[in-house]
């Protein structure tokens, strides 16, 4: 029987992960998860394994730790059946970046960044080396942020700029080498899940048509990726959102940003 193709995810404890994991595995990807919630995934791999007949592996570990993303990064180089990376890890502060401790904004920018870097170099060393058939390449979920800025997120929105964009270099490099390799970068806004309640946000603040679900977050990726798409934003609000924003100018964009953050902080 040929080997069923390995999605690897990262932040796969809740949330947007966790979703990648029940939607990939019921397309019938073996999995490896990997966070620092070592129960919590198993809890996820235990609910995917009553519904799909699929391998699931757990790799604990906080990927903002040189040791642990060397870790993964050496397993996805090594693994034949490898075909999908998805790069969900990530956090958010919130605090004007003076005020933020810098330490969390060291650690937010080796989580998106050099964790983001250093693993997809792996993945697209394995699929080189490995031509795996059907769909296969990297998923670097950035966010609605990564086309501005946002007082008291400014870590956050750089950062998760420097995925789209790095994500779309990849894109272009692979297109000019004759590569079927795919990138993406998923740029989901307002999404329900614990990142929110971790950095203890009012959802009263943001108007509830703003909200997605996860699994219409995770549905719209992988409709995506299977068309190619490198650039994936869910929700028809967001779309024009994104495109207001690249059309205004700065000064404008920066006047609204100051007073939505005004108002959130009111909240």
């Amino acid at each position: 029987m040929p080997e069923r193709p390995l999605a690897v995810i990262t932040g796969a404890s809740s949330g947007i992960g966790a979703e990648f994991a029940r939607q990939l595995a019921a397309r019938g990807y073996d999995l490896l998860l990997a966070a620092r919630r070592e129960d919590r995934m198993r809890s996820l791999a235990a609910e995917i394994n009553a519904r799909h007949a699929v391998d699931i592996e757990i790799m604990p570990g906080d990927l903002a730790n040189d040791a642990d993303r060397h870790h993964l990064a050496e397993y996805i180089r090594n693994t034949r059946h490898f075909a999908l990376l998805v790069n969900n890890a990530g956090f958010g502060t919130n605090g004007f970046f003076i005020d933020v401790d810098v330490e969390s904004q060291l650690r937010m920018h080796r989580l998106h960044v050099l964790a983001t870097l250093e693993l997809t170099h792996a993945a697209l060393a394995s699929l080189a080396a490995n031509k795996p058939s059907g769909d296969c390449g990297v998923i670097n979920v950035a966010s609605v942020a990564s086309f501005g800025q946002a007082p008291t997120n400014v870590s956050y929105c750089a950062t998760k700029t420097w995925m789209a964009s790095f994500t779309n270099g990849l894109a272009t490099e692979l297109a000019m080498r004759g590569s079927p390799t795919r990138m993406q970068a998923l740029c989901p806004g307002y999404t329900m899940s614990e990142f929110h309640d971790v950095l203890k946000m009012n959802r009263g603040a943001i108007p509830k048509f703003f909200w997605m679900s996860a699994e219409f977050v995770v549905a719209e990726s992988l409709r995506g990726f299977e068309r190619g798409r490198v650039f994936v934003i869910p929700g028809r609000h967001y779309k024009i959102l994104v495109l207001l924003m690249r059309a205004i100018p700065d000064s404008w964009l920066r006047w609204f940003s100051i007073r939505l953050a005004h108002r959130r902080r009111k909240a």
